[in-house]
């Protein structure tokens, strides 16, 4: 069914594409697009004088197809959205949940492994002097 809807989607994509240019090399009745780009003198086209009839009957046509194809993709992917969201589908199992054991007993503490402010040990200073005060007067000196 899912291979079916792409197949329709895309023929529906190619029929959209051929409506538009049909409409757009019609001969315009009352200006509009056809004299905007210069195309609005005279009874003549690029592909002869009758051919407004032609271009009327086929976008009638591509029009009709058009608008079963619209229905058929609506009812497909009708199809489609109740197969993944029935209530009574199976539904994939839900990830495992990794849980600690607790013992109710034991006093809550640190995580193990890791250091209590008893156990660190202080860092040495690497000059070896303890860091001096600075001195007042030679930051006031200019």
């Amino acid at each position: 069914m899912t291979a079916f809807f792409y197949i329709t989607m895309t023929i529906f994509i190619i029929v959209c594409l051929i409506l538009v240019l049909l409409i757009l090399i019609q001969k315009g009745r009352g200006g509009g697009l056809a004299s905007a780009f210069g195309g609005g003198g005279g009874g003549n086209t690029a592909f002869g004088a009758k051919t407004g009839d032609v271009l009327t009957w086929a976008t009638s046509v591509i029009f009709g197809i058009f608008l079963v194809l619209a229905i058929l993709l609506n009812m497909f992917a009708q199809n489609i959205h109740e197969g993944r969201t029935r209530p009574g589908a199976a539904a994939p199992p839900p990830p495992p949940v990794r849980t600690i054991p607790v013992d109710p007993t034991a006093a809550p503490g640190p995580p193990p492994g890791a250091q209590t402010p008893q156990q660190a040990t202080p860092v040495p200073d690497p000059g070896g002097a303890p860091l001096a005060a600075p001195d007042a007067a030679k930051q006031n000196q200019p």
